[in-house]
């Protein structure tokens, strides 16, 4: 090899070594460009903006605002302005915790084709977010705003923009009632239900709720009650059919004759702390097609889920709901509400029972030791608790008018410390095989299981017999 042949592959090697070492300057220099940021980079009243949308998975939706928020695609649709302003919230002060200045490559931060695009507007500007590709080592995400640079954000809008419309939608309220003055049932149920407090129709200071039959103002299980209250504010209806439910669709969702209105009157505390008097509309109808399918069973729709559809007051959305909670708001009736012991009074107010068992009479007295009573049979003081819980448990399985006529295996008469009920009288007869039939004070009430029964008598025969 010549000498003027290797000085040029000297003078080769020579540019090659500048053309690198040039390059890793100008890579160490776009490094350089990658630097912390605590810069709030773009600042929008949300009050400023007058159109919102957004491109997201193929999912597009966008509104303006007329006073209020507003659906483009139809604004019949009841926008949520709690949901519009959760999605401005962020753009108040949008802060960066990375910037990368001067950025040609949009495509390595997924920005060439994002992931999302948002587009806000104010009386002034329009403003375009794009959301890039989540950076796994910092848990952020890339965006840029058209300004140059890249960012990687504090907080990645996609939590909120993954929103489709259903999440958009303004849904019925459905208050937690602090005090139910009053509970109207129409329909299938058709009876009112009234709040009355230290009320003399009741031997339980714990019952508030009553209800008139036949001519008799007759106290309901208070904690069943409040427990079917609760159910109508737990529904949480997000399952919606239709925003703007037109007279046909009412009639298809069976809601132009429901089956069963619930229009409970009630008072809530205000933001200022005053007193608000209300009242609240529930209809509620199974759906027409589960209750076909039920009835063309092979066993009679025994065991169908039926759900069913609600609307709340003359709101024009229509919900649907689970055959669980559907079943829970069909259990409205007196029989569903009232008391399914048989004798419901709280024992410390028991003050004597004299039992007839088997042609046998027996006194049971008690004395007042303190906030406690002690028992007393012939004297001798005895332990009550069997007893107690004997009656306790004397609960409806099936509530019923149907008159005795088998023999009566045990009565009680428990005297009270109640002006308005000094006593209450219990009736046990023989039913069938597994069941008896309780009266009290004369009247019919229920049927209880025989075992209780049998536990009850044997409670009295341990003190008796002892």
């Amino acid at each position: 090899m010549n000498r003027s042949k290797k000085l040029y592959i000297l003078l080769a090697i020579l540019a090659a070594a500048c053309i690198a070492t040039f390059a890793v300057m100008r890579m160490e220099e776009r490094k350089e460009q990658i630097k912390n940021s605590d810069e709030i980079i773009l600042e929008l009243p949300s009050e400023s903006v007058e159109t919102l949308s957004w491109e997201c998975a193929g999912n597009s939706l966008a509104f303006h605002k007329d006073e209020t928020w507003l659906y483009d695609g139809d604004e019949n649709f009841p926008v949520s302005e709690e949901k519009i302003n959760e999605l401005l919230e962020q753009f108040q002060a949008f802060g960066a915790a990375f910037i990368i200045e001067d950025v040609e490559d949009y495509d390595q931060y997924g920005l060439d084709a994002p992931v999302c695009t948002i587009k806000l507007s104010t009386a002034e500007q329009t403003y375009e977010v794009k959301l890039g590709d989540y950076s796994k080592m910092d848990s952020q995400r890339y965006i840029s705003i058209g300004d140059g640079n890249v960012y990687l954000v504090k907080h990645d809008p996609l939590d909120e923009f993954d929103a489709v419309l259903s999440d958009m939608i303004d849904h019925d309220e459905i208050p937690s009632f602090d005090h139910v003055t009053r509970i109207q049932f129409a329909g299938a149920e058709s009876y009112s239900i009234s709040y009355e407090e230290e009320s003399s129709d009741t031997y339980s200071v714990d019952d508030v709720y009553f209800t008139l039959r036949n001519g008799q103002n007759l106290p309901l299980d208070t904690s069943r009650v409040e427990s079917y209250l609760r159910n109508i504010t737990n529904l949480n209806p997000v399952n919606y059919v239709t925003y703007d439910a037109t007279i046909e669709e009412l009639q298809t969702y069976g809601l132009d004759a429901p089956e069963l209105t619930v229009t409970v009157d009630y008072t809530a505390e205000g933001e200022e702390g005053e007193e608000i008097t209300d009242t609240f509309v529930l209809s509620v109808s199974p759906d027409p097609e589960d209750v076909k399918a039920a009835e063309e069973a092979e066993d009679g729709g025994q065991d169908a889920e039926i759900s069913a559809y609600i609307r709340v007051g003359e709101s024009q959305i229509v919900y649907k709901i689970s055959a669980g909670s559907y079943k829970k708001l069909a259990a409205a009736s007196y029989d569903d509400l009232r008391h399914p012991e048989v004798l419901w009074a709280d024992f410390s107010d028991v003050r004597q029972i004299d039992i007839a068992l088997e042609g046998d009479n027996y006194t049971l007295t008690s004395e007042k030791d303190g906030d406690e009573r002690v028992w007393l049979y012939r004297e001798e003081e005895i332990e009550i608790s069997g007893l107690r819980d004997g009656l306790d448990s004397l609960t409806a399985s099936e509530f019923t008018s149907e008159r005795p006529a088998q023999k009566e295996e045990i009565s009680l008469t428990v005297h009270l410390d109640n002006e308005n009920f000094p006593q209450v009288q219990i009736r046990l007869y023989r039913y069938d095989g597994s069941r008896c039939l309780a009266v009290a004070d004369g009247e019919s009430v229920s049927l209880v299981e025989r075992a209780a029964v049998v536990d009850l008598i044997e409670a009295v025969h341990t003190i008796v017999l002892d």
